[in-house]
């Protein structure tokens, strides 16, 4: 199975969406740079620094599945059936969306409904040896909590909210949760990617 990776852009003070759940700056470094990258759907171009270039196309594609929570996918329109990042997405859900599915017959979509854990096992069935990304928030708080991640990839924009909706992890029921020393460290314009091991 490949590594499960909780990740997500943030701001310094540990947001990863505002209040209204709009993202404000935290992807203004997806088109700072002079390099033009397509985006692996195809639905818009990225213009990044070289730096930032070569880390996104690593984790593009080093990627085989997607899970996230039904917030995320409502707030995104379920991506009009075709995630950004053109992988299977796995949708944890009280209730899967029929009306959605149906009109998405093609959608490489699946909707859990019995928990986190399983919609991991299932992400990683699809993922094979791939890398299996968990978006930051709900989801990410309850895979560190269960044990299921392996890494936290965080792009670190300099920017400081104030305060947000989701944070990413928000609050804990452990007092905390060492990581281990950064794996990647690489600094973008407007940007720091980071990756840091989970201790196990």
């Amino acid at each position: 199975m490949g590594k499960v990776v909780a990740q997500a852009n943030m701001s310094l003070d540990g947001y990863v969406a505002k209040q209204d759940n709009s993202i404000g700056r935290l992807f203004d470094w997806l088109q700072n740079g002079e390099v033009e990258m397509p985006t692996p759907a195809g639905d818009f171009a990225l213009h990044l620094t070289p730096p930032s270039l070569e880390h996104l196309q690593q984790w593009v594609s080093s990627l085989g599945a997607l899970v996230c929570g039904r917030t995320l996918f409502e707030v995104a329109a379920g991506w009009q059936g075709r995630h950004t990042l053109d992988v299977p997405v796995v949708v944890v859900t009280h209730e899967v969306p029929t009306e959605w599915v149906e009109a998405h017959p093609d959608a490489p979509f699946t909707f859990v409904t019995d928990g986190v854990a399983s919609a991991i096992a299932h992400a990683q069935k699809i993922a094979g040896d791939r890398v299996v990304t968990v978006t930051g928030g709900t989801i990410a708080k309850q895979c560190l909590e269960l044990g299921l991640l392996d890494e936290v990839a965080v792009d670190l924009v300099p920017v400081v909210m104030g305060e947000g909706n989701r944070p990413f992890f928000g609050k804990l029921s452990a007092e905390d949760v060492k990581l281990g020393n950064p794996t990647v460290c690489v600094q973008g314009d407007q940007v720091i990617h980071l990756v840091f091991p989970v201790e196990h």
